[in-house]
């Protein structure tokens, strides 16, 4: 029974966020039971121009560092808010949702061309928080009982709680910029005099991750009404034979 609640609770985390989270886990436990190492998931450009090893575009991404404070915090706010944004502002727009990811793990890749950064999966999270948090900006916030402040003011403060642990602010505040970039560009300059949408999903990931909408407009041939029909309002449909 607690496995099927535990299946039934996981199975209810909507898509995106889920198969996020869960390559983060898997990484993070494959690195700590010596599976794989660090070396062969930071981002390296020469390693992937040179040798070809794509696959650290990504994982760069879902490394959070050994088991301890620091991961278990970046998976909380991770998965939290990837899940609300997922559910709220992108609800039934999954397409959209996989494209700020494409679009943030695009621009962050590029800055991490020019900067020695090898892991960008915090910078991502704190995206993440900033686009919900500009989304929201009314909700009052509660940080570790210490701090109240409206939402907007969430990702400067984890910025300053990452300073306080002695942790460079580099990697929040390429989040801080590549978030606003995106809400600027989403929500911003489209409502704006003379403004337009520049961020236009592409249409094969609206076909692999939207379910496509009914035609309110559609009528169904009469061949096709009876076909769909069950079978004992097919003989009530039926008209009797004259006497």
């Amino acid at each position: 029974m607690a496995y099927q609640g535990f299946a039934q609770e996981y199975l209810g985390i909507p898509a995106v966020t889920r198969a996020y989270t869960t390559a983060c886990v898997l990484t993070t436990a494959a690195v700590q039971l010596e599976f794989i190492t660090p070396f062969q998931l930071y981002f390296n450009p020469d390693l992937i121009f040179r040798k070809f090893q794509i696959w650290r575009l990504i994982t760069n991404f879902l490394f959070f560092g050994p088991l301890g404070f620091s991961f278990f915090f970046n998976m909380i706010f991770l998965y939290r808010y990837c899940r609300m944004l997922e559910e709220g502002s992108f609800r039934g727009r999954t397409a959209d949702f996989v494209f700020m990811f494409l679009f943030g793990g695009f621009l962050m890749t590029l800055f991490g061309l020019f900067a020695s950064l090898f892991f960008l999966g915090q910078a991502f999270t704190i995206m993440l928080v900033y686009v919900w948090s500009r989304r929201n900006p009314y909700i009052r916030m509660n940080f570790f009982g210490l701090l109240n402040f409206q939402a907007p003011f969430l990702p400067w403060v984890l910025m300053g709680f990452s300073l306080l642990l002695g942790n460079s602010i580099i990697i929040d505040l390429l989040g801080i910029a590549v978030g606003h970039i995106y809400y600027f560009l989403e929500d911003v300059f489209p409502n704006q005099p003379g403004g337009k949408k520049l961020l236009l999903t592409p249409g094969f990931l609206k076909l692999v991750f939207d379910t496509p909408e009914e035609d309110p407009n559609y009528n169904p041939l009469p061949e096709d009404q009876s076909a769909n029909q069950p079978a004992a309002d097919q003989d009530q449909n039926q008209q009797p034979p004259p006497q």
